[in-house]
């Protein structure tokens, strides 16, 4: 399920962008558990200055991917879904923020709506939606940031090939092998591999969503 912004006529670039990926819901909105009402995504504070930068200043596309079970589970309807996202882009337009996409993954091997009750690509820690965002929106995975609140994030970050950020109380409380902290207050991880049962080290941690975007605009995307 997508949902795409048509390219304007005459700025389509024959080079491929780097993207920021974010995660909806603990990410680019306030926690929400099972959200299914427009007025449930609220936005992290401080979020729109530095998405605004990413996109304006280092020209990276801004794309959703977000895992959405409650379709599977029949705790709301596409039609839902499409409002609540209507919501987000008013909610991101008010603060002169645009996205680029929009991409979901309705299914869960739990779910009661039988199409939808199977494992798939798409889900979260598997790459499928940024693999197909990078297709179709013509983006270097390679330069681009996957940014989520959980490790099924950082993972599917790290197997299209991007650099990813950890945000959120999980990202601070979680150990990993030596960190190194930032001028801006996100923590780099060092150059140390895990162990292999353990979930990839993600590039950046940070508290909160707005010191990921500054952290990653420090970098220059």
């Amino acid at each position: 399920m997508t949902s795409v912004r048509p390219p304007r006529a005459g700025r389509e670039s024959p080079v491929p962008r780097p993207a920021v990926f974010l995660d909806r819901d603990g990410t680019l909105t306030e926690a929400r558990h099972y959200p299914t009402r427009p007025s449930d995504l609220v936005l992290q504070p401080g979020i729109g200055p530095w998405l605004r930068t990413l996109r304006e200043v280092h020209g990276a596309a801004l794309v959703v991917v977000t895992n959405q079970s409650g379709l599977a589970r029949a705790l709301f309807t596409d039609r839902d879904l499409e409002a609540m996202h209507r919501r987000l882009r008013d909610e991101l337009a008010s603060v002169g923020v645009e996205l680029d996409g929009i991409y979901t993954c309705p299914h869960h091997v739990d779910g009661v709506v039988p199409e939808l009750a199977r494992r798939c690509p798409c889900r979260k820690p598997e790459p499928g939606m940024l693999l197909r965002a990078a297709t179709e929106l013509r983006l270097d995975l390679a330069r681009s940031w996957m940014i989520g609140d959980f490790a099924t994030d950082v993972e599917a970050g790290h197997r299209a090939g991007c650099r990813t950020a950890w945000v959120g109380p999980r990202a601070t409380a979680a150990p990993t092998a030596r960190t190194a902290t930032t001028t801006g207050g996100a923590a780099t991880t060092a150059t140390a591999t895990p162990p292999a049962s353990a979930p990839a080290a993600p590039t950046v941690r940070a508290a909160t969503t707005a010191e990921a975007l500054r952290e990653i605009c420090r970098r220059g995307a």
